[in-house]
């Protein structure tokens, strides 16, 4: 009996993945960008990221000190690398021909939001990209000092100096 039952279960395994190789092999699963999510992708992906977030992202402090300096450098890295997609304090993303063509769409920062993230999780994100999205590692780009400052700056982005906060309203995207 417990022969035929390990058996069994081998067969459903191999049977699933007979299905789903042929759903992929013929195209029923749309690889698209301008189509909509499948029934569970985006629960599975937020799963996926939420437990590696909770696993790699450094829990340790922002190396970079937190002044008016290191913000407005932040501000200047995110306007040259970051707003093209995720916008600007005028919120003028949706415009950029990049951002209009990604799937999923990517989040307008000055909007949406990143201040509840830790620094830690902000630098991951953009150290490692995120699978399935238009987010790209930056890893071999930009430096950790570098990535660390984007990370300041989106973490007190809703409250800068009126010296960052000129600066932020400046970036054009």
């Amino acid at each position: 009996m417990g022969r035929a039952f390990i058996l069994g279960v081998i067969v459903a395994i191999l049977a699933v993945a007979a299905c789903i190789y042929v759903l992929l092999a013929k195209g029923v699963i749309p690889a698209s960008a301008d189509s909509g999510p499948l029934p569970l992708e985006h629960w599975a992906t937020r799963l996926s990221l939420h437990a590696t977030l909770a696993k790699e992202a450094p829990r340790t402090a922002n190396p970079v000190p937190l002044t008016d300096t290191n913000l407005i450098a932040g501000i200047q890295l995110y306007g040259e690398h970051c707003a093209i997609c995720h916008g600007t304090a005028a919120g003028d993303a949706s415009t950029s021909p990049v951002a209009k063509g990604e799937y999923p769409k990517p989040p307008q920062l000055a909007t949406d939001g990143v201040e509840d993230d830790s620094e830690g999780v902000t630098y991951w994100k953009l150290a490692h990209g995120i699978r399935w999205t238009g987010m790209p590692s930056w890893k071999a780009t930009l430096s950790d000092q570098q990535m660390w400052t984007i990370a300041l700056f989106l973490k007190h982005m809703d409250h800068l100096s009126p010296a960052a906060q000129q600066a932020w309203q400046a970036v054009k995207n």
